[in-house]
């Protein structure tokens, strides 16, 4: 077993079965929920945690249990290694062998995390496991930090758009391997400036095989979703005649190539995207502020919700007071 502390950084190679040691502050609950849950949700999980006496454990997880497995290319490139967090839908700690030829070329370290799977909870298990994971190999490995990536496959490509749009300020691309879902709907928004540091440093590669039809469907309501939200640095991949399958090394080749060919945005455009959401936004917390005037509770209420699920982090803090004036009117 390859313990993080009994092997320098310059090891490289496979490595399976790894335990690391560093536990990062983005990675405590306070972060996760902060970053990756809307306003309202975030508030309810607090509010319900006093009222039940119940403390948030900062470190949902104890590292010495978990395992990694790190693949470390032979040459590091002379402004450091490429890094991409890989989010499986399995849980054990796998590596495509096909892929490693792939990585080597683009000197691309890749780590990904036992007991992560589809049936995994998200919030708890998936992604700290994945934070866990970039920090450690960071920390360990000669990271170039502008070439950060998250990926996933299937349900872990899922995962993966909810953590780079939460932690932009950490990945600067991510690839949706055969996996991806509608911003403001699905995926709650962040907080304000980790949604513009998105729209304006984050790079999204769909790929998809052709044959996939139900997520080929899936991946063209969530780029409407990223483009509704001023988000354009995208590009979208096909690997003919494919099903919902893993990428074949030459298609994730392509992908990782496109990973790293940003499209600098339209300044001005964004700006205009920008203002017409908050324009929208404005307008129905003054609706929502209405009803609340008028004594329509259980519609406040309704709006609200409407607005924390479509706008999330964009309409705090005034969804937040909204909502905490709404409580103190309501009859215990």
């Amino acid at each position: 077993m390859a313990v993080a502390g009994d092997a320098g950084g310059d090891v490289t190679g496979l490595h399976r079965d790894m335990v690391f040691d560093q536990y990062p502050e983005l990675a405590t609950s306070s972060q996760l929920i902060r970053r990756l849950l809307s306003p309202l949700n975030a508030q309810r999980i607090r509010q319900q945690a006093r009222a039940t006496g119940i403390t948030i454990r900062e470190q949902p997880l104890d590292l010495s249990k978990e395992r990694f497995t790190v693949y470390v290319p032979t040459h590091a490139p002379a402004t450091g290694y490429a890094l991409m967090v890989f989010v499986p839908p399995w849980d054990e700690a796998k590596i495509p062998l096909t892929w490693i030829p792939v990585l080597e070329r683009r000197g691309i370290v890749l780590v990904t995390a036992a007991q992560s799977g589809n049936d995994e909870d998200v919030l708890d298990r998936r992604e700290p496991l994945a934070l866990l994971a970039a920090a450690n190999a960071m920390s360990r490995y000669h990271v170039d930090p502008r070439r950060v990536f998250i990926g996933g496959f299937s349900g872990g490509s899922r995962v993966a758009l909810r953590l780079a749009l939460g932690y932009a300020d950490l990945f600067h691309g991510v690839l949706l391997d055969a996996g991806s879902d509608v911003l403001g709907q699905q995926v709650p928004l962040p907080p304000r400036e980790l949604l513009e540091q998105f729209q304006a440093s984050t790079r999204v590669v769909y790929l998809t095989g052709a044959t996939d039809t139900s997520r080929q469907e899936a991946d063209r309501q969530s780029r409407q979703s990223l483009k509704r939200w001023c988000i354009t640095d995208i590009d979208a991949r096909t690997i003919p005649w494919t099903g919902h399958e893993i990428a074949d090394p030459s298609a994730f080749d392509r992908a990782l190539e496109s990973l790293e060919r940003r499209t600098p945005d339209d300044a001005a455009s964004l700006t205009a995207c920008r203002a017409r959401n908050d324009s929208e936004l404005g307008e129905q917390l003054d609706a929502a502020e209405a009803t609340l005037a008028r004594g329509d509770r259980d519609h406040a209420r309704s709006q609200l919700q409407q607005i924390d699920l479509h706008f999330g982090g964009l309409a705090a803090p005034r969804s937040i007071d909204l909502a905490s004036r709404l409580d103190a009117t309501t009859p215990k």
